[in-house]
């Protein structure tokens, strides 16, 4: 009986796919006919179909998970990534492990999406988009079906049922996995729905910022799942992969970063526009380059035509979204062309010397850093086109161009809330910028006279310093006007700050996180590494970059089985300036089948002691006889604040999202109402930050 009731529901699921592509094509059509010819009944009905399409994607979802956790091994996606001995939290996960159920999770997110969007658009100052919002989202749901139904099926059946699956790849079985892939995909598909309120903006007209509203949360909802994302992807590369770092610029780290990137530009220019009317065709191009760039990150995936951990086979699919890349472009292309006089700024830049020139700078700065990424990304693809050969860019090229323009940049986060709106004059800028100033300069003086000597290390700790102070003199003046004001302490007038203005005090938050990230950053200069052999009860004493010694002696070389594994094993019994810290365990992995057959080349498994100013890193590279073990010790500088500072962006960028409690002041700009809480007495009302 459980038996035919999983093999039906699988059915179900194949069928559903299929009805759920005749949906998406329904109402793409009749929402662009409904919207051409004034048909209230087409509109509704494209809605309605919209709705069903993300019904029928849930139940193909289900049938799909019915057949992993049923191990039905007749379907060539369930033999190819689980086994019958596959931990239960990894096959639910192996829904997204490979090609074609990665396409399958996108698309059932990007149908709840669009249908959310539908659903919460349908308010005044929307409705006249929403025709067009509808039919744009369900194109690309019906792109993504397609690829599915015509390129690579989930549901697509073996010509024969082995007795066991292949298993999963054991660099996925890491909890990070677990998370990292779902998080960047909802930021990744959440830049479909400002992309169909653009298009939507082009093809009326209707270019004020109305239609920035909810442009504005879908970005930051995007923006923040993707820094959840790309946090946790360097947190899985760091702890699963065993080379010692978390970013090392490979081709789909940088297809994450590159939206991130114009999306987080996006949610700066989008307050001059709302401010001033300036940077329209700023803010559509950029909402188009940041939907086009997580296709175009897709793409360099799922194609097959770079070498990466991270990437899919090589398959047809890559074609497919090669297709609606271009026509995609195309089409943005000369809908933003045909616009350009209704794009026309309402007002001009009136100073270099402003607000508005501060985030036109950062704006420059993040698409130079992202046109980098790009380049450094596409060469390999673009010399093999051109001359056959496939010339590999490096990290080398990357950290050239862009820790001079990411300096740049944490520079100008603390330049750009110091600045006052329009013109800034030399009294204002003077008193706005001496502590923070002061905070930059103590600090670099500080290093140098402490014996740091790497320049981009002082830089980046100088800058560092300038925007904690920046930041910190916001809070403080913002917390010391509420306090004079309504006899609050400072505590609850701290708190009701943020709480009446958390667009501009969650931004603070954010840089506050990204300005720790930074920091972090440049501590990996000073890393140490040792390549050491040792046998049972040998002893090897390094150095850290602090200056403490340490000795590492092996308790070692241990196997056992575990699970859907054979582990060998082997432990250091670790002491710092004499004081035992503890055991540090590396392992080496070979996988299995529930046959007991080897399934995937062996993995390293890391072993970390983690503390606030360096994580000992141990990696066991090898095991020679039955005790030598070949061995690599790393101290990493201030790795944890990377995680923290993640962290905090997180908290920064829920903050922003929260809606506001209290909105007491309205003021129409540029045909847009911007609802406002009142400012505490010597602040300047408008937001600063996204």
């Amino acid at each position: 009986m459980g038996d035919s009731l999983s093999s039906g529901m699988i059915l179900v699921g194949e069928l559903s796919l299929w009805v759920a592509l005749l949906m998406a094509a329904w109402s793409a059509t009749v929402s662009f006919a409904g919207a051409r010819d004034g048909r209230a009944d087409l509109v509704h009905s494209g809605e309605r179909a919209l709705y069903a399409t993300f019904g029928f994607v849930i139940v193909a979802s289900i049938g799909l998970w019915t057949a992993l956790f049923t191990h039905d091994f007749s379907i060539k996606f369930v033999a190819s990534y689980t086994s019958a001995n596959l931990p239960k939290v990894y096959t639910f996960t192996a829904f997204w492990a490979g090609q074609a159920g990665s396409l399958l999770f996108w698309t059932l997110i990007l149908a709840g999406y669009a249908a959310a969007a539908v659903f919460t658009g349908r308010g005044p100052r929307t409705r006249a988009f929403l025709p067009y919002v509808t039919g744009t989202l369900s194109v690309i749901t019906l792109f993504f079906l397609a690829t599915m139904c015509f390129g690579a099926n989930p549901y697509e059946r073996l010509d024969w049922t082995p007795p066991d699956g292949r298993g999963m790849n054991p660099q996925l079985q890491n909890p990070g996995m677990a998370i990292h892939p779902p998080m960047l995909y909802l930021g990744y598909v959440a830049t479909s729905v400002p992309f169909a309120y653009a298009v939507a903006a082009l093809v009326t007209r209707k270019l004020d910022a109305e239609w920035l509203a909810p442009v504005r949360r879908w970005s930051l909802l995007s923006w923040f799942f993707l820094t959840i994302g790309i946090t946790l992807g360097m947190w899985w590369a760091y702890v699963e992969l065993g080379w010692g770092g978390y970013w090392a610029w490979d081709p789909v780290e940088n297809a994450s970063l590159l939206p991130w990137l114009t999306g987080t530009a996006f949610l700066h220019s989008i307050m001059i526009q709302e401010k001033r009317g300036m940077l329209r065709k700023w803010n559509v191009t950029l909402v188009a380059t940041t939907f086009l760039l997580s296709i175009l990150g897709t793409f360099i995936t799922r194609s097959g035509i770079i070498q990466s951990v991270h990437s899919f086979a090589q398959s047809p699919v890559g074609n497919w979204f090669a297709g609606f890349l271009v026509v995609s472009i195309a089409a943005t292309a000369w809908l933003v062309a045909t616009r350009l006089k209704d794009l026309a700024s309402q007002a001009e830049l009136e100073s270099m010397v402003s607000r508005e020139a501060a985030f036109l700078y950062n704006n420059l700065v993040l698409v130079g850093i992202s046109f980098s990424v790009l380049w450094g990304t596409l060469f390999p693809i673009l010399s093999e086109w051109v001359k056959g050969e496939k010339i590999t860019v490096g990290p080398p090229f990357f950290n050239t161009v862009n820790v001079p323009l990411g300096l740049l940049l944490l520079a100008l986060t603390g330049v750009g809330p110091l600045i006052a709106w329009r013109r800034a004059s030399l009294s204002n800028l003077r008193r706005q910028f001496t502590v923070p100033t002061a905070v930059g300069a103590v600090t670099g003086v500080a290093l140098v006279a402490l014996g740091m000597r790497d320049f981009y290390a002082i830089v980046c700790y100088a800058l560092a310093g300038f925007v904690f102070g920046t930041i910190g003199q916001e809070f403080w003046k913002g917390t010391r006007a509420r306090v004079s004001m309504h006899g609050e302490n400072a505590a609850v007038a701290l708190a009701r700050l943020v709480g009446r203005n958390r667009r501009r005090y969650g931004g603070y938050v954010v840089h506050f996180g990204m300005v720790t990230m930074f920091a972090a950053f440049a501590g990996m200069a000073f890393k140490k590494e040792y390549d050491i052999t040792l046998r049972t009860g040998q002893s090897y004493t390094a150095k850290d970059p602090w200056g403490h010694t340490w000795t590492f002696t092996s308790q070692g070389v241990s196997a056992y089985k575990a699970l859907n594994r054979y582990v060998t094993a082997v432990g250091l019994d670790a002491t710092r300036d004499g004081k035992r810290v503890g055991i540090i365990s590396s392992e080496k992995r070979q996988h299995v089948d529930s046959r007991d057959q080897p399934t995937f080349e062996p993995s390293t498994e890391v072993g970390i002691l983690e503390g606030a100013k360096q994580d000992v890193y141990v990696v066991l590279a090898g095991v020679t006889g039955t005790d030598r073990a070949e061995i690599r010790v790393a101290f990493n500088p201030l790795v944890w604040w990377v995680w923290f500072g993640g962290f905090v962006m997180g908290i920064g960028g829920l903050i922003v999202m929260w809606p506001q409690a209290e909105r007491r002041a309205t003021r129409r700009e540029s045909g847009y109402v911007a609802e406002l809480p009142p400012a505490p007495a010597g602040e300047p009302v408008p937001a600063t930050v996204p």
